[in-house]
């Protein structure tokens, strides 16, 4: 028999299991639980998935017989002095493969916890001021509403859909495969009040020299063929799957099954069957556009800074009045300064460019009603509210829609307003936001700077660290 043959004799199998320690034995149960956990996760409701199962002896190999040689070289290890020179040795070989070895660990721990347990995300703009604030650093949770299985499995972790230029630019993920849509088991959905990250809805289709507006906006405006062939204007037009697109952080307002309107700012709701619209609860972070007189005093800085006002949002219009966003608390104190003499909400009576684009009637301000369809539903579709579906149909779900049949629903869809609300893109300009788009709940701010401020006066937010996302 040869020695290839007696390397699988089962007293060969027996020795080299007797030769596993008990620290071995113990990390080999603790990385199979969690892997075994995992699938059941992931395979849930689609039991074909515990295939993966398949894949576990080789975790057990790993940490105990090691018959597949996973780290084949250490074998090029040097001697340390007090051991035996090691004849294979290759210091060269063996620092390099160590680098690799770790930094391919680290790719992969850092993507599956991105992916499935929880991301960072900074918040970018005003829109949920004074909520969350501009410079805030969130620890998003995946969890909590169930963590999606990725379009694009195979993409760069920590990167959206681009690699900074300091990298060469260019798309972080590789288009194909592409997976279809599927949601772990979460504990909850998205309600109202939660403030929830998302992918952008109408980010599938982005001019790369003009992204604001959206694609949809510009083709409205300027024409399709126009944007589409002025590339020295509106750039290369690029597709991205669902979960490339850019991520927004807004608050949910309305929930699937519910009707939705805007009066005079202020949101109301109703479910199916009831007659009475609820109104929306009053966060203190929820903000209006004023216009503010004074008697011809100039509002200096550190008295706007005191109150509250940020310097991006401080506009003056004109030698005694002002433009700013201002919290009912705010208002208030700012009513209190004898030089101000009046202030009015600036209010969007004229139609606006608000969703769906071609509706002449709706404003920011004074929106709706409209339904937010969910799953499994059934929607007679007619002339009048055929432009509010038609997205629905033709970019999220990949379904014929016709006026004058019914339509069914393969998702359930959200309503995301900016507690911002002048200064808020959101759901009023792009419509509703389908299941597929959810990424998580933001849990906690981890870190918030305040860019106007210097490192030795605030730039650090302290008072805001650790502080709860669910305002």
């Amino acid at each position: 028999m040869s020695e290839k043959d007696n390397n699988t004799r089962p007293d060969t199998i027996k020795l080299r299991l007797a030769q596993v320690s008990r620290r071995q034995w113990i990390r080999c149960g603790i990385w199979s639980t969690f892997y075994i956990v995992f699938v059941f996760w992931v395979a849930w409701g689609d039991w074909a998935s515990l295939g993966w199962l398949a894949l576990l002896p080789l975790i057990v190999d790993m940490f105990t017989t090691g018959y597949v040689p996973w780290t084949w070289w250490k074998r090029y290890k040097p001697a340390a002095k007090d051991e035996p020179a090691n004849p294979k040795a290759n210091p060269m070989l063996y620092t390099i493969c160590s680098w690799v070895d770790a930094i391919l660990f680290a790719l992969i721990a850092v993507y599956f916890i991105n992916v499935y347990i929880f991301q960072n995300y900074q918040i970018p703009s005003s829109s949920l001021e004074k909520s969350l604030r501009v410079g805030d650093y969130l620890l998003v949770s995946k969890m909590s509403y169930g963590a999606r299985v990725p379009n694009t499995p195979l993409s760069m972790p920590l990167v959206q859909h681009t690699f900074p230029e300091w990298l060469g630019g260019g798309k972080s993920y590789i288009e194909h495969p592409q997976w279809e849509y599927k949601r772990l088991a979460g504990w909850d959905k998205p309600k109202k009040n939660d403030i929830v990250v998302f992918n952008f809805p109408a980010g599938d289709t982005v001019c790369l020299k003009m992204q604001n507006p959206d694609y949809y906006t510009l083709c409205h405006y300027y024409g399709e063929q126009t944007v589409h062939r002025r590339k020295d204007l509106f750039g290369e037009i690029v597709c991205r799957p669902v979960d490339r697109r850019e991520n927004y952080v807004k608050r949910c307002v309305g929930e699937p099954g519910d009707s939705l309107k805007i009066e005079n700012n202020i949101v109301y709701t109703k479910r199916v069957g009831e007659s009475a619209w609820q109104q929306e609860t009053n966060h203190e972070g929820k903000q209006l556009n004023y216009y503010v007189q004074t008697n011809g005093h100039v509002l200096t800085a550190s008295y706007l800074e005191k109150i509250g006002i940020n310097k991006d949002d401080r506009h003056k219009i004109s030698g005694t009045i002002y433009s700013f966003p201002l919290t009912e608390a705010m208002r208030q104190e700012l009513a209190k300064n004898p030089h101000v003499v009046s202030m009015q909400v600036q209010d969007e009576r004229e139609g606006g460019d608000v969703y769906p684009l071609g509706q002449t009637t709706w404003t920011r301000d004074n929106y709706g009603p409209i339904y937010l369809p969910q799953k499994g539903e059934t929607l007679r579709i007619t002339e009048e509210n055929f432009a509010i579906y038609r997205r629905i149909a033709n970019a999220y779900e990949h379904q014929p829609m016709q006026i004058g049949e019914d339509y069914t629903f393969q998702m359930d869809y959200y309503w995301m307003m900016g507690d911002n609300r002048h200064n808020s893109a959101d759901s009023r300009y792009w419509g509703f936001v389908p299941e597929d788009h959810i990424v998580g709940r933001p849990v906690f701010i981890w870190l918030s700077i305040e860019k106007d401020n210097s490192w030795g006066k605030g730039h650090i937010r302290w008072n805001r660290l650790f502080k709860g996302a669910e305002q």
